[in-house]
């Protein structure tokens, strides 16, 4: 196998996710930083691999591969044995909503750009915080009621599935800005239970911070 690439930003959520899904599948990559706070992103090399300047992108068997939820399921269908998705249809479907409502419908107003954005239309001090709080805490709401009525150790089952990998970085986003998450019982428990991982505390962002 070629030489797998993973271009990373340590803080970033969706890297975050792809670096998780690499660790439990035991595939082997090398970290090529992408500072975004710097604007490395939209260096013109970098835009010829990923042409929406975001992060994560995967070069692995001779293929460039962008979106981390994309990335993350072309590995799970590399190394079906693993579990990141379900063996069966409407399972594969459960997860994916868990996972959708935090990649898509969390992370996308909660991304540096859109904040960046809404910075240069306020004077506001606080209203980074505001906007990050309000929105993740109501995210994170609304994941709880979804999974709080699902048995197993982990959102979905016995053993991590993709959920799981958008649930825990986004739980670091959640601590990081100062949300109060300590009533959703389901999160925390599921968060604390992937933290003994050796796969997911390879991938935090502590570990991996340049």
């Amino acid at each position: 196998m070629n030489e797998v690439v993973l271009y990373d930003y340590w803080r970033s959520s969706a890297s975050y996710r792809v670096r998780i899904a690499l660790n439990l599948l035991g595939i082997d990559y090398r970290t090529a930083p992408v500072n975004l706070l710097e604007g490395a992103q939209r260096a013109p090399d970098y835009l010829a691999l990923n042409p929406q300047a975001l992060v994560p992108t995967l070069v692995i068997d001779g293929q460039v591969l962008t979106q981390s939820l994309a990335i993350i399921e072309y590995l799970a269908e590399l190394r079906p044995q693993y579990g990141l998705l379900p063996g069966d249809s409407a399972g594969r479907q459960n997860v994916r909503a868990l996972a959708y409502a935090v990649a898509m419908d969390i992370h996308p107003i909660c991304n540096l750009h859109v904040v960046t954005h809404l910075m240069t239309m306020t004077d506001k001090a606080d209203a980074r915080e505001e906007w990050m709080q309000h929105f993740i805490a109501d995210g994170l709401g609304k994941l709880e009621a979804m999974i709080d009525g699902a048995g197993g150790a982990f959102s979905f089952g016995d053993t991590p599935t993709m959920a799981d990998l958008c649930l825990v970085p986004q739980v670091y986003n959640a601590r990081r800005w100062g949300v109060d998450i300590t009533h959703l019982k389901r999160i925390v428990d599921i968060d604390a239970r992937c933290a003994e991982l050796p796969a997911f505390q390879a991938a935090h962002p502590d570990r991996v911070k340049p």
